[in-house]
């Protein structure tokens, strides 16, 4: 896919600065993305103008250098992909066997009135008694 001319000529006259070390836009990398700012265009069409993008590629044939700081970044964000990745998959499973145990509680619970129907129980369960509460000093204070 092309670009147009005008598009073609901002991305020209961008390099051209770049390469100069003129850049009016930009801190002057000779980065793509720079070459983008400096043009005003986006990333993406910088790499639809492939004739621009290959004079590029022979004006700047080497890989730029990260700093430091820019490397520990990319790592930390890597890091955390992995663990969002992780993480992601335990919820997964997680949901997984919850959506399981609803529906083995669910079947259990249709057994059990089945069963009950069966035996002619129609009454509803009993409630368990509740224990005592142990002596609380401070409700003792509050009542008197």
């Amino acid at each position: 896919m092309a670009v147009s001319k005008a598009t073609e000529t901002k991305l020209r006259d961008a390099m051209r600065r770049l390469l100069d070390g003129t850049p009016t836009r930009t801190d002057g990398a000779l980065t793509k993305e720079n070459l983008a700012r400096e043009a005003g265009v986006s990333h993406a069409t910088v790499h639809r103008a492939e004739a621009v993008l290959a004079d590029w590629n022979t004006h700047v044939p080497r890989p730029i250098i990260r700093t430091a700081s820019e490397t520990r970044r990319d790592q930390t964000i890597d890091d955390l992909r992995g663990k969002l990745r992780e993480a992601n998959q335990q919820i997964t499973t997680l949901n997984g066997k919850l959506d399981a145990l609803a529906a083995v509680t669910a079947n259990l619970y249709r057994e059990n009135q089945a069963l009950r129907r069966q035996l002619g129980h129609h009454t509803r369960l009993a409630l368990l008694p509740v224990p005592p509460e142990p002596d609380n000093p401070t409700q003792e204070e509050d009542n008197q």
